[in-house]
């Protein structure tokens, strides 16, 4: 099947969406909620008055999707559309009236980053070598989520198997609905693009070196890495285990905790889940206090600052609302022999990570697919310009493949260095500045600088990120909007903690969240008529 015969926009989903708005608005509801600001708690109260069903919900998501995605502003975020799912929406209003919802999440629908296994779409990593690959069943998180009574709505593009530009071979450039000529970030950036754009409730983006948290501030929504082994990786395509997980990426931190209570839990086949063995909440929205500030104490790492004034303002101006909120904010500073090598660190592991593991995952693909990362640099090779089936060359992530490639072996000394000792050393070197102070949360700017623009993704900083510290400690960072810029770019603000710290960063981010309310919708995506959720 080729890449361009199962595009979204290539199937009968248009059609679904012609009737989307046949219905009637339900009689004496007087209020409205704009969807892009309903939370899952408003859409449940939704749900069991009878204002709204999950039909309803579903077909509102598809207008804007129609409208906002291949056409208007043309984000170009969604790669395959679930063309079952308005049947599956009105199955769930059906079994909701019989028999009660599930979860919290019963027909709510979700978009996944296309790394992440589904049995009924396409799995291709955002690449043409994989093009119609149809995986053999769905990743453990995909059946939490449809056990939950979620609606898998949409496979959205990515970087190429999660790295290098903001950009597919089978997709193209993804857009940021807060700007077009300014990149979503990466990897998951069809994710932010999509949540952000109010193309559905919730989404999985994947997270190795900050591919959650980048699109999560460059969209302006709430994002969340957890703590390494809290979420299942079996069927999510592999760029490093030591580092990746799945992350939960919404516009309202209530909705990252009510997914997180969904996806989190161990799974036999996933043995860095062992370590989440009665750490794991059964519902982190319990957690959720908006005065948490109040009397936490928040480490802030300034030497993070500096890179862009905007953004240095609108972080102070974030740390302004928090001691108003009642938190005491300590100055602390990662030493500059850290900062120097963390990255080289990071490469270290993380290429020769992706050498040795992707041939596991391409073994559960038809024969006809790459087999290793050999493989992938030969056929990349062979594609110089657009193909009949709708791909085309991406020549920034192919030239990766080769560096990865020749990056060494799982054996290699600095491999195992890094490996046994290196990460050690940087998760008690940050989990040392957190005891010593005392600290509830350490805070930065997810980025140090507004979003590139569309086709600069290597732009280089002035400042150090902070970002892949919690991918070498394996330690949670939560993302929250802190503002935007004069431009209209979004900015994001970090929360990190020690392992299995979810309940309290989630509470710091949800009182932050709620003391600021900085997000806003994206100017090229606005309202359609009819759109809202009755109170």
């Amino acid at each position: 099947m080729s890449a361009r015969s199962i595009r979204w926009t290539r199937t009968g989903a248009a059609g679904a969406a012609l009737v989307l708005f046949s219905f009637a608005p339900t009689a004496g509801v007087s209020q409205q909620i704009p969807l892009s600001e309903a939370t899952i708690a408003d859409l449940n109260t939704a749900f069991e008055s009878g204002a709204v069903s999950a039909e309803q919900l579903v077909t509102m998501y598809l207008a804007r999707i129609e409208a906002y995605d291949q056409q208007g502003p043309s984000l170009n975020t969604v790669l395959w559309l679930n063309d079952q799912a308005v049947e599956q929406a009105r199955e769930l209003d059906v079994e909701r009236r019989r028999s009660g919802a599930r979860s919290s999440l019963h027909g709510i629908p979700v978009v996944l980053k296309d790394n992440v296994d589904t049995a009924d779409m396409p799995t291709t990593a955002g690449s043409i070598l994989l093009a119609g690959s149809m995986p053999p069943d769905d990743a453990f998180l995909v059946q939490q989520l449809r056990a939950a009574g979620a609606i898998i709505l949409a496979k959205v593009n990515m970087s190429e198997f999660a790295s290098g530009a903001t950009m597919s071979s089978v997709g193209g450039w993804i857009r940021n609905p807060h700007s077009l000529d300014h990149s979503p970030s990466g990897s998951s950036g069809g994710t932010g693009s999509a949540i952000a754009a109010s193309f559905a409730q919730l989404g999985i983006g994947t997270d190795t070196g900050g591919s959650v948290r980048g699109p999560s501030t460059a969209n302006g929504i709430a994002g969340l890495k957890p703590t390494l082994g809290l979420v299942s990786r079996d069927g999510i395509i592999p760029l490093a285990l030591s580092f990746d997980t799945g992350g939960p990426m919404a516009r309202s931190v209530y909705d990252i905790a009510a997914m997180l209570s969904v996806i989190a839990g161990v799974d036999s086949a996933d043995d860095a889940t062992s370590v989440a063995e009665g750490r794991v909440e059964m519902d982190y929205t319990a957690f959720l206090d908006a005065g948490a500030l109040n009397g936490a104490r928040i480490g802030v790492a300034r030497q993070f600052l500096g890179g862009d004034p905007e953004v240095d303002w609108v972080i102070g101006a974030g740390l302004g609302h928090m001691e108003a909120a009642g938190a005491t904010l300590v100055d602390v500073t990662f030493d500059d022999w850290l900062l120097s090598a963390k990255a080289d660190w990071y490469t270290t592991i993380r290429w020769r990570e992706f050498r040795e593991q992707i041939p596991a995952y391409l073994a559960t693909t038809e024969p006809q697919y790459p087999k290793t990362l050999t493989d992938l640099v030969t056929r990349s090779q062979e594609i110089l310009a657009s193909t009949d089936d709708g791909g085309r060359p991406n020549p920034v992530r192919w030239a990766l493949f080769k560096e990865e490639e020749a990056s060494g072996d799982v054996t290699d000394f600095e491999y195992v260095t890094m490996r046994n000792h290196g990460i050690r050393l940087v998760r008690d070197h940050v989990l040392g500045i957190m005891e010593r102070h005392g600290l509830d949360a350490i805070v930065y700017p997810t980025s140090g600088m507004r979003p590139d623009r569309v086709g600069q993704d290597a732009a280089v900083w002035d400042v150090p990120s902070a970002t892949n510290f919690a991918n070498l400690t394996g330690f949670p960072d939560l993302i929250v909007p802190a503002g935007f810029t004069t431009d209209g770019l979004p900015v994001g603000i970090s929360f990190l903690g020690p392992a299995f710290s979810e309940p309290t960063i989630l509470g710091l981010g949800y009182a932050f969240e709620q003391a600021t309310r900085a997000r806003r919708d994206p100017v090229t995506t606005p309202a359609l008529p009819g759109e809202g959720i009755g109170r």
